[in-house]
């Protein structure tokens, strides 16, 4: 068994065992052949908070054989959904046992305020497992009627098989191909949260798994396979190997025997996914970011519109795929509600996240700092003026001011790439249209995009604005109306159908890697067809197959 470190909470003092081994059927185990390791970094101090095994091509291949060994003989058909959705609900259970540690650990390796971490990520993971535990024993196939009274077909769900899953990663080399395994990988925005909306429906269908998470934020994930073992689940069936994206993302997405792939990251790697599962026509499931629009009417409440655009791109620290980055307000209400708003993002806290005054902690590593930065200092270059923040902090950690800019145009760099952090553009004028004055202007902006929006915000009051406006031909994946992402986190994770468009991504019923709402847990499964030929009903309705 590979060392465990023992890691110190900033502030408390607390003292926390996190496993640094890979976890494979079960155990920590040390690498076959890597002498390498992953140094996870405190984004709030810039100081390293251990040494993690980085997993090799060889332990890929490992795990890779453990999972196909779990599916075929503990786990896949060899295990009733009951038991699935047993085994689920426990770990759900230990997870909320252990949220306070979960979360000062989210904490130290991503930075994130502890209250925010404990509540809102580590609270919606444990929904996430209880509602797929309930899907576990309710997916079932659909008998079809035939035109012969000796003829009988009909059709049975089962578990695609193994499932990779991977975020942020760099492939080269090789012609990545994936098989009867599921793949993941977690990001590093939402680590425990993502981890939960990969392995949950990928559990409750049977399949099993083998998960890279990102070098930024192992953390959680191998403390999580602590849980895991302790709730049950037989040896194999859930797998993690830390490792660099270009070596175990490149190495799962070519490997033989993976049977659907989940990614979450950008459009360049998105596509050398969706390339690999053309060989065996695998499952393939992409979240390739977004950059999604307030959109605000002047007959919305301005005060409660300002409170929810900053919520919108503040939480979280502006790091989520469907952060409202983009803003368009009617000219009779601009310079109003510009005002208000730079007012409410002033009130943002934006500090070390054991601080309880926090109310966003740091961007999460060196790299996403500098790429901000990069962002900010192209947003002044090409002429956008900055109403608030753009200014760089003195002293350790990766903090960055929230900045809004006004007076962009459409072309600009900063509107048209995702930023992911608190950095917010206000559309007043653009060559496509000065200013908008009517719907037909806003269905022209959700077509105005390299990749379509993840989600549109729209703030209004007239009931019959907010039906035509939301029901409108925009190119999006889901909508709000009087609300922002982060109302999912508390009223409706988990049950709540999605899709993929355009180059935002690719796969159904799948937001950020996690597949959601009634049909999703078919994304892990495959329909099989059945059918018999001379059989007889009995009185009681039971089938008999003739000889």
């Amino acid at each position: 068994m590979a060392q465990s470190t023992v890691v110190k909470i900033p502030l408390s003092g607390k003292e926390i065992t996190v496993p640094t081994g890979l976890f494979i059927n079960n155990e920590f185990v040390p690498s076959v052949d890597s002498n390498e390791f992953i140094k996870p970094v405190n984004p709030a101090t810039e100081e390293a908070i251990c040494s993690v095994v980085a997993g090799s091509v060889k332990d890929i291949d490992v795990a890779v054989a453990a999972a196909r060994e779990a599916f075929r003989t503990t786990w896949g058909k060899n295990v009733t959904g009951f038991e699935r959705s047993r085994l689920i609900n426990k770990l759900a259970d230990l997870i909320e046992r252990d949220a306070q540690e979960l979360a000062e650990l989210e904490t130290l390796n991503n930075g994130k305020p502890v209250k925010i971490a404990r509540d809102f990520d580590i609270g919606d993971t444990i929904q996430c497992l209880r509602y797929y535990a309930g899907w576990a024993d309710k997916i079932v196939g659909q008998t079809i009627e035939v035109d012969n009274k000796t003829k009988i077909a009909f059709t049975r769900h089962e578990p695609i098989g193994v499932c990779g899953q991977m975020y942020f990663l760099s492939l080269v080399g090789g012609n990545p191909c994936l098989r009867y395994l599921n793949f993941s990988s977690i990001p590093w925005n939402y680590p425990i949260n993502m981890w939960s909306w990969k392995v949950a429906p990928a559990l409750a269908c049977g399949c099993t798994i083998v998960m890279k998470p990102s070098e930024v934020t192992p953390l959680t994930a191998l403390k999580l396979c602590e849980l895991v073992k302790e709730a049950g689940f037989p040896p194999g069936v859930i797998n993690t190997v830390p490792s660099l994206g270009s070596i175990g993302g490149a190495a799962l997405a070519a490997h033989p025997d993976v049977d659907k792939v989940a990614f979450t990251g950008s459009t360049v790697t998105g596509r050398k996914i969706m390339e690999a599962a053309k060989g065996n026509i695998k499952k393939v499931s992409l979240e390739l970011g977004g950059k999604s629009p307030h959109i605000i009417f002047e007959s919305a409440d301005l005060d409660q519109a300002a409170n929810w655009v900053a919520l919108g791109i503040g939480y979280n620290t502006g790091q989520d795929c469907t952060a409202g980055s983009r803003l368009y307000v009617q000219e009779t209400i601009y310079d109003k509600f510009v005002a208000l708003l730079v007012g409410k993002m002033k009130e943002l806290v934006v500090g070390n996240g054991f601080d309880d005054a926090s109310g966003a902690g740091p961007v999460v590593s060196k790299t996403q700092y500098d790429r901000v930065w990069s962002y900010i200092e192209a947003g002044k270059q090409a002429g956008a003026k900055v109403a608030v923040g753009g200014e760089k902090r003195q002293g350790k950690g990766y903090f960055v001011d929230p900045t809004i800019f006004t007076d962009i145009t459409s072309d600009m760099k900063i509107v048209q790439e995702e930023v992911i952090t608190v950095h917010l553009q206000n559309m007043r004028r653009s060559p496509l249209m000065p200013i908008f004055h009517m719907f037909c202007v806003v269905v022209m902006f959700g077509t105005d995009k390299l990749f379509r929006y993840l989600v549109p915000y729209l703030r209004l009051v007239d009931s019959r604005q907010k039906k035509k406006q939301s029901l409108s031909p925009m190119t999006q994946h889901m909508a709000w109306v009087q609300g922002s992402t982060p109302m999912m986190r508390v009223s409706a994770s988990g049950c709540r159908p999605r899709s993929r468009l355009e180059r935002s991504g690719a796969g159904e019923l799948c937001i950020g890697g996690i597949y959601v709402g009634k049909g999703d847990p078919l994304e892990f499964r495959r329909e099989a067809g059945v059918a018999f030929v001379n059989f007889v009903f009995s009185k009681s309705r039971r089938l008999y197959i003739l000889n």
